[in-house]
């Protein structure tokens, strides 16, 4: 099991697309996995014949765990020392708490040696089991360090377990560099792991200095009083959904991963802001006409399609240059003013919804951006997107007109403070004015952009500010194409 992003500790088989028996090539998809952060198809990392599938569909299984045996060219029937040495090393590499995962099928024999590529068995590299007497054993250092490896099942793990020894070892070593408690963190991973973003925003923030400044209890002589302890707040946990019992006829389904992941973010999302929705009327045939006049040369020229999107991502770029507020996060009593602007843009899929990211949006050009937004898209429709491209949004733009809608009342993507949606881009009779002050009615290709925005810390003018900037921009219809 592949380890599919830093904050990602387990991932579960949604489909295996090769039978035990069957020929694999090198990189050809082997399975399909879902996990909090994306869906992926998984290449084969070798060719040859698929002998082995250790866990079926709908298993949930920690990363570094072996999967499935290739037995590759040219090669026998494979031992159990070459099944379990051989498909961890063509996976990523991974920490030293992943490898402990890894539950070999049969310990190779004591005597067996390094295999010319620096490599040893665990049964290799373990002193001798101490002689059992009558008195009770003293845990050797190297038990010790076994079991602090060793990670016990997740829900086992207190959150400060999870957040001190499932967070990576890049998280841990920035921790230890500035001093920081990663159980004073919450963590936005799988079940509150601290992830690289968790921690360099509250360094940002300046977390890393107050904590260091927090003064230090002077010692007393009196003996301390015992005081009840308030409890600590409680711990966000997967949404359970209120039981239904179905009746004759009713047909149950159990929801898939990506679809649980859904309905807690959003319940989650809900819960944290408070929030508010304006919506805009906006003139787009400027745009149109600007749109139908490139579309073929710039298809030639770019070798992809020119949508109303990439206008839309520019225009909601310059109103974050104004208003870097919508730009922003929250975290406790601070706001968080990112540097980056990174656009989420939703993509429907058959079986949910996802988030990619473009990086950097406001660095790109209007074919820049629909490339990007064009590939992102694609492959997010064929799960091939990598866990990184899903992530460091700051902004998100959801367009629910592809589908008809006028408009909708979007749900923010947290961490960040505001998301806009788009609604269906139509012609409709508008009443215009002329330049003696005459009213008269067209056809105009119009359209109702809604900006659900978190109260906390963006007020309803800023909003409208924002939301009037866009409308500017987009029916001024200034764009370098």
């Amino acid at each position: 099991m592949p380890q599919m992003g830093e904050s990602i500790a387990e991932g579960t088989i949604t489909r295996w697309l090769k039978k035990v028996g069957e020929r694999v090539e090198r990189d050809e998809p082997l399975f399909e996995i879902s996990t909090d952060k994306v869906d992926a198809e998984i290449p084969a990392p070798a060719a040859g014949t698929l002998t082995e599938v250790r866990f079926k569909e709908g298993d949930t299984v920690a990363v570094g765990t072996v999967v499935a045996i290739i037995d590759g060219d040219g090669a026998s029937a494979p031992a159990p020392r070459e099944s379990t040495q051989e498909a961890p090393a063509e996976t990523t590499t991974q920490g030293p708490e992943t490898k402990a995962e890894s539950t070999p099928a049969a310990p190779p024999p004591a005597q067996s040696q390094p295999d010319g590529s620096g490599q040893q068995t665990i049964a290799e590299t373990q002193p001798p089991a101490p002689q059992q007497t009558g008195a009770t054993q003293t845990p050797t250092p190297t038990a010790k360090a076994e079991e602090t490896l060793t990670p016990k099942p997740l829900a086992e793990q207190t959150l400060e377990e999870l957040r001190r020894t499932r967070s990576s070892p890049l998280v841990r070593k920035i921790a230890r560099e500035h001093g920081i408690d990663l159980a004073q963190i919450e963590g936005t991973g799988m079940s509150g792991r601290v992830t690289k973003n968790d921690i360099l925003s509250f360094i940002e923030s300046g977390g890393a200095t107050a904590q260091k400044a927090a003064p230090q209890p002077m010692p007393v002589s009196a003996p301390p009083v015992i005081a009840p302890v308030a409890p600590p707040p409680p711990v966000s946990e997967p949404t359970h959904m209120p039981a239904v019992q179905p009746v004759e006829g009713d047909r149950v389904e159990q929801m898939s991963v990506m679809r649980k992941k859904i309905a807690e973010h959003m319940i989650l999302s809900k819960r944290t802001s408070a929030h508010v929705t304006t919506v805009y009327e906006i003139d787009m045939t400027r745009v149109a006409r600007l749109r139908e006049q490139h579309k073929s040369s710039f298809l030639e020229r770019h070798g992809t399609k020119l949508t109303f999107m990439p206008f839309i991502f520019q225009a909601v770029i310059s109103a974050i240059r104004r208003y870097p507020i919508f730009n922003a996060q929250v975290s406790g009593d601070q706001i968080i003013y990112k540097r980056d602007i990174n656009l989420g843009m939703a993509v429907a899929l058959d079986w949910g919804l996802i988030v990619p990211v473009i990086k950097r949006a406001d660095e790109l050009s209007i074919a820049g951006l629909a490339k990007v937004a064009n590939d992102l898209a694609e492959r997010a429709r064929t799960k091939q997107l990598k866990p990184d491209e899903v992530q460091g949004g700051t902004f998100t733009i959801t367009n629910p007109g592809v589908f008809g809608g006028l408009f909708g009342t979007p749900i923010i993507n947290q961490p960040q403070v505001a998301i806009l949606g788009v609604g269906v881009i139509e012609k409709r009779p508008k009443v215009m004015t002329n330049e003696e002050g005459d009213d008269y009615i067209a056809i105009r290709t119009m359209s109702y952009f809604a900006l659900s925005f978190d109260h906390r810390i963006i007020d309803g003018a800023d909003a409208e500010r924002f939301l009037g900037h866009i409308k500017q921009v987009l029916e001024a219809g200034q764009f370098t194409i």
